[in-house]
């Protein structure tokens, strides 16, 4: 019986847009909540937030203003119906997921391309941004195409192990896998602490990246799914009439310490041998990445990735774990690790590697 090939991520590139909506975004959410103390708290946590930097692909007011200003995408009363945010998706998502792929360089090659695996959750358009992308890359029409939507923030780890299966059971498949996020489409008006906590962490993004059995590149190793007891209603996305609707409770991080900090959990996540030496962890938020940290005994430095991506580009759902791994490989890490992600459900979703 023939071994199966190694699967290996060879490239990963990624884009952000050119507009940072972070301060803009804090100037206008502070002063909705009517609470003295409750805003000083909120302000207090958005300065502790770890993020210093969000970026938009809705375009700057033409005086410079940000989305929520006079003139800006949601001067509107009531704010943009959802249908409104779908057609800026429509219009945006594609042009965010070609910067990504382009910066892949030579690494892409459209006419060597079987696979295509596109990862994105905060919006919807058909014929798919799956096909969107295949058309104006000028690919086969022959390429078979995956479209994971609607999972949230660990469908990019479900890309990667999907790009994996494919290659392992083709070893001359070579996959352009890609996520994409508009995560500020979905501004809510919201006038209390916790929602507006919950929407100063996203972000728009978008990586891609090719995986095949070329021998180079972090090695892809097996899967693991995980979905926690009674906390479907932590972190919750649902489709309203004025974009998509996040809950994401407080209790989070303390539930992601406590399940993580259980031994069977570990073995069920990390094997016998415990968690690996590379962690590539969504950053998901700070006390996220604090509660991991802690959970799992790991060093200060373990979670640098997360960190400076959290702060440099905040929570870009599907993408944000691409853009850590990324942040792992041009560091030039090595060593055997995980990349895990956590999500709606509340469910965490990971994959082994070997840089």
């Amino acid at each position: 019986m023939d071994t199966p090939p190694f699967p290996r991520l060879n490239a990963l590139a990624t884009a952000v847009p050119g507009h940072d909506v972070h301060q803009a975004f804090i100037d206008w959410a502070t002063p909705r909540i009517a609470d003295e103390r409750t805003r000083a708290i909120f302000t207090r946590m958005a300065a502790r937030s770890g993020i210093e930097h969000r970026w938009s692909v809705l375009p700057p007011t033409a005086d410079g203003g940000s989305p929520v200003s006079p003139g800006g995408f949601y001067d509107v009363a009531g704010l943009p119906p959802t249908s409104a945010r779908m057609a800026a998706y429509a219009r945006h998502a594609p042009g965010l997921a070609m910067q990504a792929i382009t910066a892949l360089g030579d690494a892409f090659d459209p006419g060597r391309i079987t696979h295509l695996v596109v990862a994105s959750c905060t919006g919807f358009v058909a014929p798919g941004i799956d096909q969107i992308i295949a058309r104006r890359l000028g690919l086969s029409a022959t390429v078979e195409r995956v479209l994971i939507g609607f999972m949230g923030c660990y469908a990019g780890v479900t890309a990667l192990r999907s790009a994996r299966h494919i290659v392992r059971s083709e070893p001359g498949a070579v996959v352009l896998m890609v996520s994409v996020e508009l995560s500020t489409l979905h501004l809510s008006l919201a006038d209390a602490p916790e929602p507006l906590l919950a929407m100063l962490q996203f972000s728009d993004g978008a990586a891609a990246g090719i995986v095949s059995a070329a021998p180079h590149g972090p090695e892809l190793g097996e899967g693991r799914s995980l979905a926690l007891e009674d906390s479907a209603e932590l972190i919750r996305w649902d489709i309203g009439d004025k974009g998509f609707e996040m809950t994401l409770s407080g209790e989070v991080p303390g539930r992601l310490r406590e399940a993580l900090a259980n031994p069977d959990v570990q073995r069920e996540l990390f094997g016998d041998s415990g968690a690996p030496p590379l962690l590539a962890v969504h950053a998901g938020g700070r006390s996220v990445l604090d509660a991991v940290e802690h959970a799992l005994g790991a060093e200060p430095h373990a979670l640098v990735d997360s960190r400076s991506v959290l702060a440099r580009f905040g929570n870009m759902s599907s993408a944000t774990i691409l853009f850590v791994l990324a942040e792992m490989m041009a560091r030039g890490a090595r060593g055997d690790g995980i990349a895990i992600a956590f999500g709606p459900g509340l469910a965490a979703e990971a994959i082994r590697f070997r840089a």
